[in-house]
């Protein structure tokens, strides 16, 4: 029997589809769709279908596509498919368009319409669907189950909130989460609550993120920056979140104190709150990296508020602070810094990625910070001492290393899938 809540949300998706094309160009406004690229958000490809096997893997944004990518270069190394990729954000559209290799195929994933999910599902026809993290669209799993496509959940995650909210629409979770074969899970505590909502096949194999390529650069930029920078000490406050600043400025104005030429670099996680952070910087010499040009002598803060960056500043900086962490959001990835031997402090709040927290802080033999106070002490230390700064970046890598293998593990489960497809 069909649970009351996916009925409900297929006859409200199906009532709602007219209003689609109004709803696609208001976003368009805001900068949140491809005008060139809008109808295959109605599920009209812009591709015709290549001939064979089709793997198709979906992710929500950049992070879940560029988590992937080690996982579909596997695919089309070892297995003779093709892939096909989704992802719903124009940011993801564009990194994709740069680091996908180019016998891959992306698609924005069409909006949770029956007639869209269906005029996609029917052209593309894929054999096996991936779904990385959680991204569970229901008219979209459903319909792709329904069609006989192999689905599974991969790097999957949940967290403790999600889960708590799930637990109200159970049978929902059950039919959506039964609809995958399998669930590849990021750790124990994960998987237990997969498990708990009727997914099936529950596995622990680790974060496709640690298996990552190391966040990309242009030498040039980096060229630029380090001369612009000299022999300046750097605090990098990275993927920072709105409340964060406020620790964050006034242990930059302790440091000062120790290093006078002390350079802070804050990476917000949206560059679109550059002019909030320019404005939490107040009398401090302040530049943001959007308005044009390189730190100079005279920044003591400079806001790099531009997108696909990060690689640069990781290199750039000894060690850093890792946002999402001083607030309730679970912390960003602390493995992108630490394959960089860049090393890794962060705040109490790390459950978006519990393992690799306690892998690279368990290498480290610090990281933990809780407050300005804190944040102050542990980087004066470093700043004062280059021998433990190198120390704790090479410790941080050693830890990250640790991490892998989800890639090996995922591709060895998506080839029987496939052969199961074929047969």
């Amino acid at each position: 029997m069909t649970p009351f809540g996916i009925t409900a949300y297929r006859i409200a998706t199906g009532a709602l589809a007219p209003a689609a094309p109004m709803l696609l160009r208001h976003r368009l406004l805001l900068g949140k769709e491809s005008s060139e690229r809008r109808n295959e958000r109605l599920g009209h490809a812009s591709r015709a279908r290549p001939e064979g096997t089709l793997v198709w893997v979906h992710g929500a944004s950049v992070g879940e596509c560029v988590a992937a990518l080690p996982l579909i270069d596997a695919l089309l190394e070892t297995t003779a498919c093709n892939v096909l990729v989704t992802s719903g954000t124009v940011t993801s559209a564009k990194v994709m368009s740069e680091r996908l290799p180019k016998s891959a195929i992306h698609q924005f994933v069409p909006i949770d319409t029956p007639a869209a999910t269906r005029r996609f599902l029917e052209h593309w026809r894929p054999q096996v669907g991936l779904f990385v993290d959680s991204d569970m669209w229901p008219n979209l799993v459903l319909g792709a189950h329904a069609q006989g496509v192999r689905l599974a959940l991969v790097n999957a995650r949940m967290s403790q909130r999600s889960f708590r909210s799930w637990l109200w629409a159970r049978s929902t979770a059950n039919m959506i989460l039964s609809s995958f074969e399998t669930c590849l899970a990021q750790d124990d505590d994960i998987a237990a609550r997969f498990r708990a909502l009727g997914a099936l096949d529950v596995r622990v194999i680790g974060s496709l993120k640690a298996d990552a390529p190391v966040l990309p650069a242009d030498p040039g930029k980096l060229g630029a920056l380090r001369a612009a920078i000299g022999g300046r000490p750097v605090f990098l406050a990275a993927q920072t979140h709105p409340g964060e600043e406020e620790t964050v400025l006034p242990a930059h104005d302790a440091l000062r104190r120790s290093f006078a030429d002390l350079l802070t670099i804050i990476v917000p996680r949206h560059p679109s709150r550059g002019s909030d952070i320019a404005m939490l910087c107040g009398t401090r010499p302040h530049k943001a990296r959007s308005s044009g040009g390189d730190p100079g002598a005279d920044t003591a803060v400079y806001v790099a508020d531009t997108m696909g960056e990060l690689g640069l500043f990781y290199r750039l900086a000894k060690f850093c602070f890792v946002g999402g962490s001083l607030i309730r959001h679970g912390g960003q990835n602390p493995l992108e810094p630490a394959k960089l031997e860049c090393g890794v402090m962060a705040g109490p709040h790390t459950f978006n990625f519990t393992t690799a927290y306690e892998a690279v802080f368990q290498a480290q033999g610090a990281g933990r910070v809780n407050s300005t106070g804190d944040i102050t002490v542990l980087a004066s230390k470093l700043l004062g001492d280059p021998a433990a700064l190198q120390r704790l970046g090479r410790a941080a890598a050693e830890g990250a290393k640790t991490l892998g293998g989800a890639v090996v593990k995922t591709v060895d489960v998506v080839t029987k899938m496939l052969g199961h497809a074929r047969a």
